[in-house]
């Protein structure tokens, strides 16, 4: 059987994808690496989910649990507008790293599975990766599987957060003037 590292966000965002690289027979493990979650209790309060799901699912985790929140914010600061890209550049490079050091057969991730991503940008930086580090992306559209997620996640009872998780996105969430100005908009990850 060949192995999968699925780059997980969350637990909500884990069970779809899981779901459909099991069902092509793949031995998946989840890695959680996301530095750009903020504050501290939130990055807690989505690394708990994820555990409990990963023990509901029976799903092996690599868990990269040191916060360097500072080199998010260094790389963002003056370039908000690009906060996205260098979020999703650091957390696949990870991803792509780990595969390839640890004899993955292939990477992907759980940002796929959200509708509020920015899908294609997700797509460019991970093949990006891909090629860097001489792995196989394993590209699929979890999208369509965004209703079933969230309605698992409620009935798991997993907490379903409600912003992205930077620090931008959940100012742009709980201030609606921020909101309505921003076009970041979409960018929320779990909300339903």
């Amino acid at each position: 059987m060949s192995r999968m590292l699925l780059h997980t966000c969350c637990g909500p965002c884990t069970i779809v994808p899981l779901r459909s690289l099991r069902d092509q027979n793949w031995e998946v493990h989840g890695f959680f690496f996301n530095p750009n979650i903020h504050p501290y209790q939130e990055f807690q309060r989505r690394l708990e989910a994820l555990h409990q799901l990963a023990k509901n699912q029976d799903l092996p985790l690599i868990v990269r649990d040191e916060y360097p929140l500072e080199d998010f914010l260094r790389q963002v600061v003056f370039r908000e507008q690009d906060r996205c890209l260098v979020c999703y550049a650091i957390r696949l490079d990870a991803a792509a790293r780990l595969a390839k050091k640890s004899r993955f057969d292939a990477f992907t991730t759980t940002l796929l599975y959200s509708k509020r991503q920015k899908h294609e940008l997700v797509c460019a930086i991970a093949r990006d990766a891909a090629s860097r580090y001489g792995i196989v992306f394993h590209y699929e559209d979890f999208r369509t599987g965004w209703k079933e997620g969230q309605a698992a996640a409620k009935n798991l009872g997993l907490y379903r957060q409600q912003y992205c998780g930077c620090i931008y996105s959940e100012k742009e969430r709980f201030r609606p003037t921020e909101r309505r100005n921003s076009r970041f908009d979409k960018n929320l990850c779990g909300e339903s």
